[in-house]
This record gives structure tokens, C-alpha cells and sequence, in this order.
């Protein structure tokens, strides 16, 4: 959830089908026209030269993918990606998430745009959102109700509101048509990223969007993402270093969440901190990433930096982490973290075998792969391996772990046979996105011991209960599990 600045526009949010397929298929035809455009421009000014200042390789199929990503094709993406939201609008979101060594810094330009410039709806989209929610006196919640929202995201924005008893709280409200539009619009831009060639075949594009799409029919229900907002503040109610909302019932429903309004910084703007509040902050999300996948094995998998704020202990003013929307929590089984804790213990010690052994088990590999895929496939994992291996503090800012790794990037795209599990798209998507925090903060952070107490106090086997967020009685087993 990004905060508002001057870029985010009011623009009405197209709330019908048709209205939605109508704004892609603009898209695709100004793309394809400002392609032929770029085209003829580099017929005319030498493409051969032009190549070469865009560090192109020489062959028409790159010239082609190249003519797209111009300066005006971006802002037609940045502009209807921004008008529609929804699944599009997460999807580009995303990818602006992936580490620049595998998609085109240009391309993460543009979706980092995206990322940071959601349009927000008019207030009369509002009022009819909350009145169908909470009836025409909807008002009478409230004793202030901005009408404009300090936040806006992929598929809801926020505003700050006081209820009757004088409880400052934020207040966010679902754009109207985004939940039945996710399957058309994921479709609709992913026919123009394969059109475009923009990505990769090897990255599995179909399978990632369709991970996205599962993940955002969970996240339009905000009355689930209310149930795991009130798991983890359970789970960390004894950790003071973390802080979450506390959800409002009464005026909570599927499409409108309410809770406690917190004040903060997001950490994708803490980089000017002091080293020392940059290194806490890295520790301390590198810390609940692994409590979340080895102890509760129950993710908030959106590595959206602007989900997490840097906040203060109101009676003490130590720092704390503040952690906000939590629609994509998931919960994984205990036979895929067994599998998963054994490919690290593999990296860990540098065990090639073991890992091949559990990368097949966990369905990360076929067991047919060729032996050219399979060393690389050992050694990308051996090398993100050692940060959580370091026994000494890891600097992030000096790390050359992407390098290596993009090394055996096109081996990799090359050679694989299948798709890795979509729980290992949410999984890495978080785990990733910590580490790439860490790295933009340049912080130095004790990673093995981080992981040493973890692997050392980890069971295998052991039978505990999923927590099923999507039962109704999930808290009560919740409460009944650790007490």
C-alpha cells in the first residue's frame, strides 16, 4: 500500500468487463503503433547504431522486442496498468519485484512506476463502496471521514477516519469490479507481455500469473485478511520489536477493512537512517521470514516494502517494525518445509546430492534434468546459501550474490523442464524481496546465526495442525495450538 504524492491521480475506476477489456485493447494497439513508429525511426537514423547505445543484441527478433520499450510505451503501460488496478495493476507490481540481473532494467523502470502510482477513485465511487457495505448512514460510524486517500494499492485505498469514540483508524475500501475482473485482466496483459516478448520464456510467465491470480481471489476478501491480521498479532503479541493493527469487527466486511491507524515510515524510504536502524530493520524482517516459514509455516508472502513501516514503541520510543496488509497470507505443509529446510541444510553444507534429492521431492526439479541444469541449478542454491551460511555479519551492500547467480540465469532458463511450485512463487517472492531490502538499505546483518538457531531447533516429522486462515474457526486453533 503505497502513500499518496503528487503523481497519483483521481480517475474513476472502470468497473465493467467491457470497460476493462476496452482499456487493454487500447494498450495494445498504442504499443504495437509506437513499436512500428520506433521502427521506422531506426530505419531512418542507422538501427545498427542505435543498437549499440541500447546494448541490443544483433538480430531482428531483440530489435523488435527492443522497439517497445520506448519512453512513450512505458507511460501508455504506467497510465492503464494505473486506470484499471486490480490484478494487472499486482501483476506489474510484482515484477517490479524481481531482481534486475533477470528482467530488463527497463522494463523494472516502468513497473516500478506502476508500483508507486496507483490512481485512487473519486469520492462518489467511495460513498457507494461504504454504502453498500454499511448502509446509507454509513457516515454515522464516524466523526471525521477524509474524503481523500493518504494510500493507494492494486486493488483498495485508504483513508483516515475517527470513530464515535474518538479511535483514530485507517479505513481500507476495495475498488469496486476489481474481484470479478481478475481472471480477464491477468489474461489480457499477459497476452500483451508474450506479444511483446518483454520477459523471458523460461521465467514461466503463464505459471507466475497464475500463482498471482490464486493469491488475489484470496486478497479481495478482506474479512480473511482481517482473520490473519488477528493470527499474527497473536503470534507476536510477545515480541515488542513488531507491532500489528487491530482490526475493527463492526465495521469490517469483505470489500471494506478497518483498523487501528498507525503512523511510520515505509522502508523502502529508510535509506538515509543511521547503519544501525538500517541493520535492525534487515535483521528483524530476515528474522520474521524465517519464524514464518520453519515455526508457524504461515507467510504474509507480499514483499511490497511500502507494507512495512518503521515506527516507535509509544510508551518506550524504541523502534519497531509496524506490519500492514496481510491478504496474501499462506499457510504450507508440513512435508513441503521439511523438504524445503533440507534443500538449505544442503546449501548449507554445500551438499549437492541432498539438494537434488529435495529439489525433486519438492517438485522443484523433474529427476530428467540434464547435468548442465542441475549443477546450475546446486549452484544457485549453494550461493544464496551462504548469507544464511555467513558466520561472520553479511554485508549486503558489498554482496555479489545476484552476479553469480545471473551467470547461470540463461542455463537455467534453458534448461528447465518445469515450472518450480507455486508455493515456492510466494515463498521466494518474500524471501527474495527481505533480501533485496537489506541490499538496497546496505545493511550488515548476522544471517547464520539467524538460520543456526532455526535449523538447530527445527523437527522433522513433527505433526502440528496447518493454520487454515480460510476456516472460520482458524483463531479459535490458533489460541488452542500454542497455549
Amino acid at each position: 500500500m503505497n502513500s499518496l504524492e503528487h503523481k497519483n491521480r483521481e480517475r474513476r475506476v472502470p468497473t465493467s468487463r467491457i470497460a476493462r477489456l476496452a482499456s487493454f485493447a487500447q494498450l495494445g494497439f498504442g504499443l504495437a503503433t509506437g513499436a512500428a513508429a520506433e521502427m521506422i525511426r531506426r530505419s531512418f537514423s542507422g538501427v545498427l547504431q542505435v543498437l549499440q547505445e541500447e546494448n541490443k543484441t544483433e538480430n531482428s527478433s531483440n530489435s523488435w522486442q527492443s522497439s517497445f520499450v520506448t519512453p512513450a510505451n512505458a507511460e501508455k503501460i504506467v497510465l492503464t496498468l494505473c486506470k484499471v488496478r486490480g490484478a494487472a495493476l499486482k501483476l506489474g507490481q510484482m515484477l517490479s519485484m524481481q531482481d534486475p540481473e533477470t528482467v530488463s532494467p527497463v522494463l523494472l523502470k516502468i513497473f516500478e512506476r506502476v508500483r508507486d502510482s496507483a490512481d485512487f477513485m473519486p469520492i462518489r465511487q467511495v460513498i457507494t463502496q461504504m454504502r453498500n457495505n454499511f448502509g446509507k448512514n454509513w457516515a454515522e460510524n464516524f466523526t471525521n471521514f477524509d474524503e481523500k486517500p493518504f494510500a493507494a494499492a492494486s486493488i483498495g485505498q485508504v483513508h483516515r477516519a475517527t470513530l464515535l469514540d474518538g479511535r483514530k483508524v485507517a479505513i481500507k475500501i476495495q475498488y469496486p469490479g476489481v474481484a470479478h475482473g481478475i481472471d480477464s485482466d491477468i489474461d489480457n496483459l499477459i497476452n500483451i507481455m508474450n506479444y511483446t516478448n518483454f520477459l523471458p520464456r523460461g521465467l514461466f510467465l503463464q505459471n507466475f500469473a497464475d500463482a498471482i491470480r490464486q493469491e488475489l481471489k484470496l486478497e479481495c476478501d478482506y474479512k480473511r485478511e482481517a482473520r490473519s491480521m488477528k493470527v499474527f498479532r497473536y503470534l507476536l503479541r510477545n515480541d515488542s520489536e513488531f507491532y500489528i493493527p487491530e482490526v475493527v469487527d463492526h465495521l469490517t466486511t469483505n470489500q471494506v477493512l478497518t483498523a487501528d491507524f498507525v503512523e511510520g515510515m515505509p522502508l523502502d524510504k529508510c535509506a538515509e537512517e543511521q547503519q544501525q536502524v538500517r541493520d535492525y530493520i534487515a535483521r528483524k524482517l530476515i528474522e520474521l521470514c524465517m519464524k514464518e516459514i520453519f515455526i508457524w509455516r504461515f507467510m504474509q508472502t507480499d514483499p511490497n516494502w511500502s507494507n512495512f513501516f518503521l515506527g516507535r514503541h509509544p510508551t518506550t520510543g524504541e523502534p519497531r517494525l509496524v506490519l500492514l496488509d496481510f491478504g496474501a497470507s499462506k499457510s504450507y505443509s508440513k512435508n513441503f518445509i521439511d523438504s524445503y529446510m533440507h534443500i538449505l541444510r544442503g546449501a548449507y553444507k554445500k551438499d549437492k546430492k541432498k539438494i537434488l534429492k529435495y529439489s525433486r521431492e519438492i517438485g522443484f526439479l523433474t529427476g530428467y534434468e540434464s547435468e548442465i541444469m542441475n549443477d546450475a541449478h546446486c549452484e544457485s542454491i549453494i550461493i544464496l546459501g551462504e548469507t544464511l551460511a555467513s558466520t561472520v555479519p553479511y554485508d549486503f551492500s558489498r554482496q555479489d550474490v545476484t552476479k553469480r547467480i545471473h551467470r547461470l540465469i540463461p542455463v537455467m532458463l534453458q534448461h528447465r523442464l518445469k515450472a518450480p511450485p507455486d508455493e515456492i512463487y510466494s515463498l521466494h517472492r518474500k524471501l527474495s524481496g527481505s533480501f533485496l531490502l537489506a541490499t538496497k538499505l546496505q545493511a550488515t546483518v548476522s544471517c547464520g546465526p539467524i538460520f543456526s538457531n532455526i535449523s538447530e531447533n527445527y523437527n522433522f516429522g513433527e505433526t502440528s495442525q496447518m493454520i487454515d486462515i480460510d476456516s472460520e474457526n482458524c483463531l479459535e486453533i490458533v489460541y488452542n495450538q500454542l497455549n
